[in-house]
């Protein structure tokens, strides 16, 4: 029988109204799927962009083992000082070097090995930074040498980028994830070689609004064609997440759930 690793992950938390509804529901979820590991996309977590050193305690408290993020992370300042301060939270890795912070972690989970998650950020409808592709290449080629368990949350725009990265990584990572547009994509699948792939995960916040903004101060952003004050929405809350089960020898990916609770 092979050694199995219990892998969750979940959508990106949007504001309180999403990190209370993660804190109800994390623990119930973590006890069906006899999680090993944990990971959470925070990088919208306070107030809708960035995350604070108070928002990433109650992450952890809650057992999370790890918190990724994307180019919203650098929208609060203080946001800053958190990633220098954790090891377990990262920024995508093909960020300039000069950013504080880490890329990609590998967690110790004792008599059930080792498994690695990295951040990754594309390029398409993005900041010009490193190429998610060869940062990639580069950092899996160290990682493997201590674990086959690697999950990608890439934090993409493009459909098309995110797809190129999941075939171009199928069975040298366990599960590709795709974060920051905030729509859960129905493409969720094991690839040939093994990889758990979803093009996007979905939001765990607010539904009623514009991708977790309350629904007038978007629309008021789109119709005038300037800036207005970013506003976290209130209803209609659900939780985005997958499950990955993967073996831990080999890396693969054996089982896959993807989800969205309450679902619509």
């Amino acid at each position: 029988m092979p050694k199995l690793l219990n892998l969750f992950f979940v959508g990106d938390i949007v504001g309180t109204p999403g990190l209370e509804l993660a804190a109800t529901l994390i623990p119930t979820y973590v006890r069906k799927y006899e999680v090993d590991l944990l990971i959470v996309n925070g990088e919208n977590v306070t107030d809708g962009k960035g995350i604070s050193e108070e928002h990433a305690k109650k992450l952890f408290d809650l057992g999370v083992h790890v918190i990724t993020t994307g180019n919203h992370v650098w929208d609060r300042w203080d946001s800053r000082k958190v990633l220098g301060s954790d090891r377990r939270i990262l920024r995508p890795l093909n960020y300039p070097r000069e950013n504080g912070g880490n890329g990609h972690i590998i967690v110790d989970l004792g008599e059930k090995g080792k498994a690695a998650v990295l951040n990754l950020q594309g390029r398409v409808f993005m900041q010009p930074i490193d190429d998610p592709f060869k940062t990639a290449d580069w950092i899996l080629s160290k990682i493997h040498e201590e674990t086959k368990v690697v999950l990608v949350d890439f934090h993409a725009d493009a459909t098309a980028e995110k797809m190129a990265l999941g075939w171009h990584l199928d069975g040298k990572v366990t599960a590709l994830l795709g974060t920051h547009t905030h729509i859960p994509t129905a493409d969720a699948r094991i690839l040939p070689r093994g990889t758990a792939y979803q093009t996007d995960v979905g939001m765990t916040g607010p539904y009623d609004s514009v991708l977790g903004m309350k629904k007038d101060l978007a629309i008021r952003r789109l119709t005038m064609s300037t800036p207005h004050k970013y506003e976290v929405a209130a209803h209609d809350v659900r939780l985005a997440g997958v499950y990955v089960q993967a073996d831990a020898e080999s890396g693969r990916a054996l089982k896959m759930e993807s989800f969205v609770f309450p679902a619509f």
